[in-house]
């Protein structure tokens, strides 16, 4: 059993980074209605950023901080610079503008931070901590206690707030919310910055488990939109419970079964589920009324 629950504490801590990813994906795409495919790629910029930092002599926590905030800038010029521009543009047009942003992206990390992959340390070191017999490393238990804690300050946000109510007002139905007074355009402004924070924490917490490159977050991207189709796009918390069922059960089949076939069997998995209910573990099926 211990192997066991090692295997879920692993999880969880990769689950942590599909969740953030996960949320602030669904976040853009409910109130908006924009799937953001530039989120992986905005994250992994911002790790160059924090890398960049730390080699300058920034100490961590400084630079995590200062690239948090120029994520949240940078979501703030993608709304009101390209995003409130493009009111004609339908749906699936301002998709293809984030596949824009993709290649920006990919292009302005190499041109600005060089080719070679940046080194990022551990956002906390020491030995590891046994908790019922179970090792766990102080920066694992750090990032899933980061990320469970930004869960739950969101959620109550969404639940409990005035700000929360207007975004989910907004994300019901952006028309309705706009007749009742609610500022849509400060809500999408307010869910993009937010959206991309989420994204370059996770690339943040990405980081120290591998190198700052150009292609560090192509995983984590596609496992977050996955997460955020087997919990439901209609929930905000749906997506995130998919980030753990994901995380967890990859853990476990590549440690009973198959380390080499975990993915594929993963996904036959989801598949299942999908092809039950396509909407999602918690979306909800929409009546149309003739």
């Amino acid at each position: 059993m211990t192997l066991f629950f090692q295997n879920i504490v692993g999880g969880m801590q990769s689950a942590s980074m599909y969740g953030l990813a996960a949320l602030g994906l669904v976040l853009i795409y409910k109130t908006t209605g924009v799937i953001n495919f530039a989120q992986g790629e905005l994250g992994m910029f911002h790790a160059f950023v924090a890398a960049a930092l730390l080699a300058a002599g920034v100490p961590v926590g400084l630079a995590v901080l200062v690239t948090l905030l120029i994520a949240g800038a940078v979501g703030f010029l993608i709304e009101w610079g390209i995003m409130r521009h493009a009111i004609k543009i339908d749906a699936l047009g301002k998709m293809i503008m984030t596949m824009g942003l993709v290649m920006v992206a990919q292009g302005l990390a190499p041109m600005l931070f060089g080719n070679n992959p940046l080194y990022f340390p551990k956002l906390l070191g020491g030995d590891p901590i046994m908790i019922l017999g179970i090792s766990i490393l102080p920066n694992t238990l750090l990032i899933i206690t980061i990320t469970l804690t930004i869960m739950g300050i969101l959620f109550y946000i969404l639940q409990k707030t005035r700000w929360g109510l207007a975004i989910r007002v907004t994300a019901e139905n952006v028309n309705t919310a706009r007749l009742m007074g609610i500022p849509t355009q400060k809500v999408s402004l307010v869910i993009w910055m937010m959206g991309t924070v989420l994204g370059a924490l996770a690339a943040i917490m990405v980081a120290p488990l591998t190198t700052v490159n150009v292609s560090m977050m192509a995983d984590i991207h596609l496992k977050s939109f996955i997460s955020a189709v087997l919990g439901g796009f209609a929930t905000f918390y749906g997506p995130v419970v998919g980030a753990f069922i994901i995380g967890m059960l990859n853990n476990i089949i590549g440690f009973y079964i198959s380390s080499k076939w975990a993915t594929a069997i993963l996904y036959f998995f989801i598949l299942i589920v999908l092809v039950l209910k396509p909407t999602g573990l918690f979306g909800k099926k929409f009546i149309k009324k003739v």
